[in-house]
């Protein structure tokens, strides 16, 4: 696994490298063949330290987390420990996905970054304004099962997640509530269990 660990504001020693190494090495051989890449990034903040994790475990699979502690081994540690409770989880699933076929290729899409609106507003604001695009970047919507869109947004701890949904083959979209719960928007209305 190639893994990059950064830091912000600290002195990574060798001890903590050599604990993430073996941390992370255990936690992803647990679950998988092999991950293919890791991030570890530390940081120091007004209260303690916080860690960001980011594992590229499989072709489309990424998995997300971060920690905050008094120090900065502890802080990694509540990270590693999220991570291995949502691997656990997910564990028959994910077993799964290695024997899982692609349903059907992926859909190319172009993704982009807009800039906040300005907070004050221009004079001349009759004319529709075009948002200012910061980064444009080719991406994939996936093929998934709701329940599979739903596994993949927990691991990668996204705000939301566009796939195509085989029953019918639309778009779908799984978001995370305010209230922690999940939605699930489906245009076509398509019954379908998580």
């Amino acid at each position: 696994m190639q893994l990059s660990i950064k830091g912000k504001q600290i002195d990574l020693g060798d001890a903590l490298r050599a604990h993430v190494e073996s941390t992370l090495g255990s936690l992803t051989g647990k679950y998988f063949n092999g991950a293919i890449e890791g991030n570890v990034f530390f940081a120091r903040e007004a209260n303690g330290f916080r860690v960001d994790l980011s594992l590229h475990v499989a072709k489309q699979l990424q998995l997300q987390t971060e920690g905050q502690a008094d120090n900065a081994h502890l802080a990694f540690d509540r990270a590693a420990d999220k991570m291995a409770k949502r691997l656990r989880r997910y564990k028959r699933r994910l077993s799964d996905h290695s024997r899982d076929q692609p349903l059907a290729a992926a859909l190319p899409a172009q993704a982009y970054v807009l800039a906040a609106e300005p907070d004050e507003v221009p004079e001349n604001h009759d004319e529709p304004s075009q948002p200012m695009v910061v980064a444009e970047m080719a991406t994939e919507i996936d093929t998934l099962t709701v329940s599979q869109a739903v596994m993949r947004l927990d691991l990668a701890d996204l705000p939301a997640l566009m796939f195509r949904n085989p029953a019918h083959g639309g778009l779908n979209m799984v978001y995370r509530r305010s209230d922690g719960n999940v939605g699930w928007v489906d245009p076509h209305g398509t019954p379908q269990a998580l």
